[in-house]
This record gives structure tokens, sequence and C-alpha cells, in this order.
């Protein structure tokens, strides 16, 4: 018996990717089958980064259509692209930039900064161009996570080179001023600030850029949500209700100014005792679970409470680049490939793609 092409169509409709919750055929991921004699070979071509889980897939799609009658030999090759998608309405995109996300919490204390820059050190495992930008002023930490304490160059007396640690590019406040310089200035000041640090520096083909948000849902806050180029959003929580009071908050701010929310991460989600080995919810559980439920947001995963977490980030490592193969950077890199998946998975935008139209008098 003969294979057909609809016939591994058939089997790729079966095979759905947990990053996006499509199947493959529907997702746009198979870009070309070819059938030869019993001889299939399929090529697929992800929306995201997956450095770490291509080779899995391609196990599964390879063992699926080789069950297939008449099926001698079997060849998948998997891929992705990272493309833009689209902003706010009314907001213009940053040159370099293909992708902002947005972390960003109701409250402070919920580990938003260390979740952000794990995220983008995933991302960046995955095969991705990955930039963070610290976007809190008051209290930048993002120069002490990565690890660097230079100061930016500026080729052209007009713009600034972000840092590179651990193959992100950076820029923060954080590196401009001193490290226990006190920042006494009020909103509009901040916001401005943020605006420069953002447009004014020279991101180099990036296709996330992640935006490590300041605490809260204020003035400061909400005003960036409208002025900055986000393409989605991803909430952190922990499972305590107070957080997740303040997460809903977060919510109907991303709402307010039509952000798309990927998902929401449950930071400190379990205590695993570093002696015994004994598990504790100490700040409640399911809380994450709960609120995505509620407003029908993806949960994109839980970190556990785990002291090497703070140890690595106060060094300078954060635990993705610090203990790359231990079982919470394949967490993280977990979370990063879904929420990845989850804005592959939006409207993309095609405004490079179409000329410019001039009108001229002849």
């Amino acid at each position: 018996m003969t294979v057909t092409q609809a016939q591994v169509e058939e089997v790729l409709k079966r095979v759905v990717d947990p990053h996006t919750d499509r199947d493959l055929l529907s997702g746009k991921v198979v870009k070309n089958i070819t059938v030869d004699n019993g001889r299939i070979s399929i090529d697929l071509k992800l929306g995201y980064p997956a450095k770490s889980w291509a080779s899995e897939l391609a196990d599964r799609v390879k063992a699926d259509v080789a069950a297939l009658s008449g099926v001698a030999e079997v060849d998948v090759k998997v891929g992705w692209k990272v493309v833009s998608h689209t902003v706010q309405k009314g907001v213009k995109p940053l040159e370099g930039v293909k992708n902002m996300i947005a972390v960003a919490s109701g409250k402070g204390g919920v580990g938003k900064s260390t979740v952000s820059v794990n995220l983008a050190l995933a991302l960046s495992a995955e095969g991705a161009r990955v930039g963070i930008l610290d976007a809190d002023i008051y209290g930048p930490s993002q120069p002490r996570m990565l690890g660097v304490n230079s100061k930016p160059e500026s080729r052209d007396g007009k713009s600034m080179e972000p840092l590179t640690s651990y193959h992100l590019q950076a820029m923060s406040i954080g590196f401009l001023i001193e490290e226990e310089t006190p920042m006494i200035w009020r909103g509009p000041m901040v916001t401005q600030a943020l605006e420069q640090l953002l447009k004014d520096t020279r991101w180099d083909e990036l296709d996330y850029l992640i935006i490590d948000l300041p605490p809260g849902t204020g003035d400061t806050q909400l005003t960036l949500a409208q002025r900055v180029p986000v393409s989605g959003a991803v909430i952190v929580t922990t499972p305590q209700d107070i957080a997740l009071l303040d997460a809903r908050r977060a919510y109907k701010m991303f709402e307010k100014v039509e952000i798309p929310i990927l998902g929401v991460v449950e930071n400190m989600s379990l205590h695993v005792c570093s002696k015994c080995g004994h598990e504790e919810h100490i700040f409640g559980e399911g809380g994450g679970m709960k609120i995505a439920k509620e407003y029908d947001l993806d949960y994109l995963g839980g970190i556990p409470l785990d002291r090497r977490i703070r140890v690595d980030t106060d060094e300078g490592r954060p635990t993705v680049v610090a203990d790359p193969d231990g079982a919470i950077a394949r967490t993280y890199r977990e979370i990063a490939r879904r929420t990845a998946g989850k804005l592959a998975s939006q409207k993309k935008d095609y405004s490079a793609k179409f000329p410019s139209i001039v009108i001229q008098n002849s």
C-alpha cells in the first residue's frame, strides 16, 4: 500500500504543539511535505525559538508518521523563524526590535525582576536574539543580576550602545548612576527617562526585548503601556491572595491599553527543603492557575521558592546560566518557549512589507 500526503497530513493534525496549543497543520507549522515511494520528508518551521525542544518534536512526528502503512523512511527537519507582531494602536514599533514583551506585577516583592532576567536568558538559550530593558528607575536590579557595572558607550554622541552580558543586550538607568544613588524624581521625569533609555539605545536586531516594568499600576506604568510598543505582556504573581489581588489590577491595566496578555507566571509556587526535600506551599497553592482561569489566560508555569535562585542573581549569574542543565533552568526554558509560542499565535505585523507611497507632482 502506498502512503499519501493526505495520510501524512492527518497524522500532523493530531500532533499538538504544547507551546501554542494548536496542531501542527492548523498552526501553519508545516511548510513542506514530500512523499516519494514510501520516503517521507517533512519540513516544520515554528514561530518561536525551540533549540532544546526541536529534536523532541522531530522524534514525535517521525514516530507517528512511521507508523503509517507503506512508509519506508521518514526525515523531519524542525526550524524556527521569529517575526514581528502587532503593537498597540497609535504606537510605532521600535527600530531594531521585532517584539517587546512587558513583564509586570501589580506589586513589588513577587520576584518579577528575577523572572524577567531568567526569561530573557531562557529565550536566548533557545536560540533567539534577546535584550532586556530595566524600566525600574527607582530600584534598578538588572545591573547586579547580570553582573554588569560598566557604563554604556556612545558612538555618535546621541545614542547609546547596549551593554552585553551572557549574550543579552541590556540597558538600565543603573548603568548610568552609582549603585547607591537614590533617584528622587517625579513621575513625568521617570517616564521621559524611560522613553530615552528605550529609544536612544541602539538595539541590534532583537527578536525579543524583555521590559522589566516597575511594580505597581500607577501613572508611570500606565503611561509606559500607552507609549511603548508592546506586543504582549506577562504577569508575575505569587500564590498568596494579596499578590493575586494586585495581579488582577495589572491585568486590568493591560486590558485598558489593549495589550494582549500572553499568560501568568506563578513565582515562589512551592518550597522544597534543601536538607530533607520536604515540599511546602508557603504562600498558598494554585493562585496563578486561579487567576489564569478567572480571566481566561494561559498559565505559563510555576517557579519554586529556591535558595539557589536568590544566590545566583545576587552573584550576577542568573540560574539559567549558572546551572543551565538543572531543573529550575529547564522550567524557565519551558516558560520561555510557552511565552514565545503564545506570542507567535498573535496577529503578525506586516507594516514593514508594505512599500512607502510617495505622491509627486509630475
